[in-house]
């Protein structure tokens, strides 16, 4: 993108709420005045349904000022100074204070919308297998809405002299917009709408488009499953509402990535609606409570079932990450048929394929997968013995839905690195249970595999880290302190977990590593990270995130502006 189209979220809000100075006090009347439904973010009747994203965040002081509690001083003093950069780009340098010209009037959120510059019509059939247009370029709206008339009348008034004069005039459909010239980085398009809402875009385009929208066009609120979805993920005082609109985000990502998707794959994204999240201020952290949504026509199901519900009860309490899931089969089928189409996939199911063969001999479709049709879980371990050459070790845990297949597998598996990698491979006891051992005359890390109970297969690699599963942990993972306030426990059934203890794993790498200053600032003020997905209906998955953060002191008043409003504004109007 563009040094345009780089403008930081809150320097976008802030663009909001200054450019108002612009409009006439006339604007702030009318006679029929819409609102968005109450359960669905403001604004989003005027965004048009194409936007590739929306983020709707509070205006509530309090919510910012709870925010700025978290992190250590470090990161404290860091978002501060972003804050007070953002008022003195924003609003200082136009001779505006927030708490005086803005906060009396506004409403409660403010909706920022990226749109694509090369999106063609909408099509009227809601067709899924229509292709996805290819954007490179986007566009930025801000809708704010205005609470207070009246005092919004009364506190612009006074700010007229202010503005910059670079400006002018236009109509379109009735409604008078006004256009702020500036550089290129800084000239953007004001209109307002029945007196609740001044939308402002980046270009006199998109400024068109949600006013196109406003009289009738489709809307992002009115996107098939898009209220439905929001009213599961509700909150009565939410810090920010994302929305994501996937096949629109696909095309744009793949137009920008270094491994463009042909369109026949982008155009399966249509099988996709959106994705939508609320943010959620705790108060030893930030919550999000996520959902995806296919499109009502799309062919396309969710077939896995939320039926994880053991393996953290396998790990011990100690456990430093755990990614579980209810069938590693279908997760990796899935993810198959989705990331020919996907131009952010990590990994390319043929690579892991080639490897897994070309390693160790075996055939991931034939010979591993079809016996892994039960819950998974890839963890890290810390090691059991201070000695350990490793701190932590690697624990795959895969229950068999086929035994005799399984044991099959392994056997060659334990043939593969005797024969290519000269590993020791024998048989042992570890607790009163058989394991097989493999070990190296070079030095390199052990394996340990074996069954837990009749089904459950599991291998650890690195630290010898059996000893902690083997018969069964001492304190299990799913009673710990960690579990408990780390991973969101609403959603009953679920398909699986994450969490990772961000705290006591930057501690282990800080002393194997010697990480970049910046990341360890930002990890510093992470505790943990904790992770809980399910499949609520055959086409919508939730999502529930929550961040745990460090407690810092006392946010202090942000730094003084650097600078002089009143001479800039004098300035200006010279």
């Amino acid at each position: 993108m563009s040094d345009r189209n780089k403008t930081p979220l809150l320097l976008s809000a802030g663009i909001a709420v200054l450019l108002i100075a612009g409009s006439t006090a006339a604007y702030w009347f009318g006679i029929y005045r819409t609102r968005s439904p109450a359960d669905m973010p403001v604004g989003t009747s005027i965004v048009p349904q194409d936007a590739l994203m929306t983020v709707s965040i509070t205006t509530n002081e309090g919510q910012w000022q709870k925010l700025r509690q978290f992190g250590t001083p470090e990161t404290q003093a860091d978002f501060d100074r972003l804050l007070a950069e953002l008022r003195d780009r924003v609003l200082t340098v136009r001779g505006y204070d927030y708490q005086d010209d803005i906060q009396p009037w506004v409403g409660r959120e403010v909706t920022l919308a990226w749109l694509s510059q090369s999106s063609p019509p909408i099509s009227t059939d809601n067709s899924t297998s229509s292709l996805p247009p290819v954007a490179s370029e986007q566009s930025q709206l801000v809708v704010v809405p205005v609470a207070n008339p009246l005092r919004a009348k009364q506190v612009l008034e006074k700010k007229e002299s202010r503005v910059n004069s670079q400006e002018g005039d236009r109509t379109y459909k009735g409604i008078q917009i006004k256009e702020i010239k500036g550089d290129a980085s800084n000239s953007y398009s004001t209109a307002v709408l029945d007196g609740r809402y001044l939308a402002i875009a980046s270009d006199p385009q998109a400024i068109n488009r949600a006013i196109d929208t406003y009289k009738g066009n489709p809307s992002v609120a009115s996107t098939p499953g898009y209220k439905q979805a929001l009213s599961q993920i509700q909150d009565a005082l939410p810090l920010a509402r994302i929305y994501i609109n996937i096949p629109e985000a696909a095309a744009t990502a793949s137009a920008t990535s270094a491994r463009p998707v042909p369109l026949e794959e982008l155009a399966k994204f249509r099988q996709h609606q959106g994705l939508a999240a609320t943010a959620i201020l705790k108060s030893d952290g930030v919550q999000l409570k996520g959902i995806t949504w296919l499109n009502p026509r799309s062919e396309k199901q969710h077939l896995a079932a939320n039926n994880a519900k053991t393996m953290p009860e396998r790990l011990p309490a100690d456990t430093l990450m755990m990614i579980s899931g209810g069938n590693l089969a279908q997760l990796w089928q899935d993810y198959s048929q989705g990331s020919t189409s996907n131009p952010i996939s990590p990994m390319q199911p043929e690579w892991l394929q080639t490897a897994v063969e070309e390693t160790i001999g075996l055939d991931l479709q034939a010979d591993l997968l079809p016996w892994m049709q039960g819950e998974f879980s890839i963890s890290m371990i810390p090691a059991v013995e201070e000695t350990s050459m490793l701190p932590f070790g690697l624990l795959l845990m895969v229950q068999a839905s086929d035994r005799r297949a399984a044991e099959t597998a392994l056997d060659l598996l334990d043939e593969a690195m005797r024969e290519k990698y000269e590993f020791q491979v024998e048989n042992g006891q570890l607790n009163d249970r058989p394991v097989v051992n493999w070990t190296h005359p070079f030095g390199l890390p052990s394996v340990t595999r074996g069954w837990l109970d009749d089904n459950v297969a599991f291998l650890t690699v690195g630290a010898p880290i059996a000893e902690a599963i083997i018969p069964q942990p001492d304190s299990m993972l799913a009673a710990s302190q960690l579990f408990q306030k780390s991973v969101p426990q609403e959603l009953d059934p679920n398909n699986g977990h994450f969490l990772v203890d961000v705290e006591r794993i930057d501690n282990i790498f800080k002393s194997m590593f010697q990480l970049p200053p910046e990341l360890d600032r930002q990890l510093g003020a992470i505790r943990s990270i904790g992770v809980t997905a399910a499949i609520t209906s055959p086409r919508t998955t939730r999502y529930d995130v929550f961040v745990g953060l460090r407690k810092g002191d006392k946010p202090a008043p942000l730094p003084s502006p650097t600078i002089d409003p009143d001479a800039s504004s004098s300035s200006r109007a010279r």
